[in-house]
């Protein structure tokens, strides 16, 4: 018996932007996110990253961005939920960068735009669903949308191009092994 091995998407001929999403129990979702941004930017296309709860740390994706001329991280957060007081802080927190997503995603000076962790606003409730999918539904047709975080609703799952699942194998938590700067943050 014979196999053919052709090229991924050899036959495709159309072309769009897509929605992508990267969600799971496992690490590396905002990870993936960030590989895509860098072969985009390496393409030269021009990327922007929301950051929905990311703010306190120093992340090392802050650092390496500045050094691309089209690649902008911008982290709209305070930190963890679970870190917080104010629940209603938060929700205005999450609905500030919700709006300002849309306003850089209308804009036209993106190509790529990840909403990293707009999964668990969505999860939270501090966004209504129905008006995210709603909006992403309508897009420009060129632009790419990566949404990353856990338990990614049913609704941005259908609307999507491209889901991947991250799934937690083995974790050096369990083993009492914290987060490591430059590998997690």
């Amino acid at each position: 018996m014979q196999v053919t091995m052709t090229r991924a998407g050899a036959g495709a001929r159309k072309k769009k932007g897509l929605i992508i999403v990267h969600t799971g129990n496992g690490k590396g979702k905002t990870t993936a996110a960030l590989g895509l941004a860098l072969r985009a930017s390496g393409c030269g296309m021009k990327v922007l990253m929301l950051q929905f709860f990311k703010g306190k740390w120093k992340c090392g994706e802050l650092r390496s961005a500045p050094k691309l001329d089209n690649f902008e991280i911008c982290p709209m957060g305070k930190g963890f939920t679970w870190e917080s007081k104010d629940v209603e802080v938060d929700k205005a927190m999450v609905r500030n960068a919700w709006r300002a997503a849309q306003e850089k995603i209308l804009s036209g000076n993106y190509d790529v735009v990840v909403l990293d962790e707009i999964n668990y606003a969505l999860g939270y409730g501090f966004l209504p669903l129905e008006d995210v999918v709603e909006f992403l539904r309508k897009k420009p047709a060129m632009l790419h949308v990566v949404l990353t975080g856990r338990n990614a609703k049913p609704e941005i799952v259908e609307i999507a191009d491209l889901v991947t699942e991250m799934r937690q194998v083995k974790h050096p938590f369990e083993q009492g092994i914290g987060a490591q700067r430059g590998i997690e943050f």
